[in-house]
């Protein structure tokens, strides 16, 4: 792979709560994932991401989540598929009004924690989102794992689906992220982090928890705002990249 896209969870704070950089995210990433309101952030702190955003030229997508601002959205909810339509029409909505005004537009979308990893497998949960998408705008691309029920429905409803990897999760032997309960779920070492990505961009390998060499396809990889050294991460992995020739683009608006 020459390109990739090198993507960041954003606007996750609330009121005086803060929660990681992102300003400072912003001058590595190409691409945004900017919550929604539901799991995280308040009309002031989306704003100003999107407005920061725009300012660098990084594209911004919708984070769209449970409505669980308490779990931050980290917590499965049993949500019927007619609410969860409406509830992710919603927060696309919300954040497109915000983007407007800023000068730029929600280009993608991508789920958020229990969603994120509920909709690999929940068929309903899936469809749901899928719907939702579809019915505000069938131009919106899509952000999601390998071989998830997401995907591939979106994909059968027409959907420009975009697959991603995690630069600082840790991957099981099927190529589905390890659960954040579990030791080692989440890596902090910038080197390591950045040759997994490298790796991962050139050879389309990553290892697993098991030791075994696990084949993940991804046009985009995402570094988590909130982990513990997310932005010398960040860099860690962008200078990595393009040290070894992998340039960095975001997936929306770019030739493939």
């Amino acid at each position: 792979m020459t390109h990739i896209d090198l993507n960041a969870d954003l606007g996750e704070s609330f009121g005086r709560w803060r929660l990681g950089d992102d300003e400072a995210m912003l001058e590595v990433v190409t691409s945004a994932n900017v919550a929604c309101g539901f799991h995280a952030g308040d009309p002031g702190v989306l704003r100003r991401a999107c407005a920061d955003a725009a300012a660098r030229g990084v594209v911004v997508g919708a984070q769209v989540g449970y409505r669980d601002l308490a779990g931050f959205g980290r917590r499965f909810l049993d949500v019927p598929p007619a609410e969860l339509v409406d509830d992710v029409l919603y927060q696309i909505g919300a954040l497109e009004a915000l983007a407007r005004v800023e000068g730029t537009r929600v280009a993608y979308v991508k789920p958020h924690g229990a969603l994120y990893n509920a909709i690999v497998h929940h068929e309903e949960q899936a469809g749901a989102v899928v719907e939702a998408v579809r019915s505000y705008d069938p131009g919106l691309a899509v952000l999601g794992l390998p071989g998830s029920a997401w995907l591939r429905r979106a994909e059968e409803a027409g959907l420009r689906i975009v697959e991603e990897a995690f630069a600082d999760r840790a991957y099981t032997p099927e190529a589905t992220l390890v659960p954040r309960s579990e030791p080692g779920a989440v890596l902090h070492d910038p080197d390591e982090i950045a040759a997994r990505c490298v790796r991962l961009a050139t050879e389309g390998v990553v290892e697993a928890v098991d030791g075994t060499q696990v084949a993940v396809r991804a046009g985009s990889l995402c570094v988590h705002g909130d982990s513990p050294g997310a932005v010398a991460i960040a860099q860690a992995v962008r200078s990595a990249l393009e040290g070894a020739g992998v340039r960095l683009r975001p997936f929306v608006g770019a030739e493939d």
